[in-house]
């Protein structure tokens, strides 16, 4: 699953989102990590708002919007069951997280090598998400949230090579993960549709879709 990513900055989301400019939230870094700031786009009752929140969805139940638990990605096939995501995904509080490249890790050579990934047609990714507002009881602090969505990717050619293999698992069965990129002419049925319409959008990208590459040599990710 993707532990780590870099934003597009507020003028790639202007032009190619066409938001951002009536409702500019504060700024955000170029690389988002678990608990980082991140910026997203959701639903409102004025169409759709650009929103900056925290890579790491507080539930509803949550007594701190730091939990011990990691909640920066989700399974798009146990939503419906997670306590964590359960709500989120009940209300339609679907989102885009907004991404130029994201970075995965490749344990082919037997040690880590990260790769990047972006899109072969230059554009930015939009990648499913849920969202979720945690309100802080005794301050009435307002937390954003957000988790990113993630399918099974086995039998993808590129993104079953990625992350450390299981060796309790077959190879077959490995559980590997990938991001659900929502391509821009999906956005509305995402953020609007019904949980039917929604999910009718849980498909990989082929293969070709990805512009990868190794972001260091195998000897020098032992070197580190």
């Amino acid at each position: 699953m993707c532990n780590r990513y870099v934003t597009p900055d507020q003028a790639a989301v202007e032009r190619y989102w066409h938001i951002g400019r009536q409702n500019p939230p504060k700024l955000w870094g170029p690389q988002v990590h678990p608990r980082g700031l991140g910026p997203f786009i959701r639903a409102s009752e004025r169409g759709q708002e650009l929103v900056v929140g925290q890579w790491a969805l507080i539930p509803p139940f949550a007594n701190s919007p730091k939990l011990a638990y990691s909640t920066n990605t989700a399974r798009a096939e146990e939503l419906a069951q997670k306590s964590t995501f359960r709500q989120a995904w009940a209300r339609g509080q679907r989102c885009i997280i907004l991404a130029e490249s994201f970075d995965e890790p490749c344990w082919e050579s037997g040690t880590n090598v990260w790769w990047r990934f972006r899109r072969t047609d230059g554009a930015p990714w939009g990648l499913a998400g849920l969202w979720n507002t945690w309100i802080r009881g005794e301050t009435s602090e307002v937390v954003e949230s957000y988790t990113m969505l993630t399918l099974n990717a086995d039998a993808h050619a590129l993104m079953n090579r990625m992350h450390k293999p299981d060796p309790s698992k077959p190879p077959h069965a490995q559980d590997k993960r990938s991001v659900i990129p929502i391509a821009l002419s999906d956005v509305d049925q995402w953020l609007n549709g019904s949980q039917e319409a929604a999910t009718a959008l849980f498909v990989l990208p082929p293969p070709g879709a990805f512009d990868a590459e190794p972001l260091e040599s195998p000897r020098q990710s032992s070197l580190v």
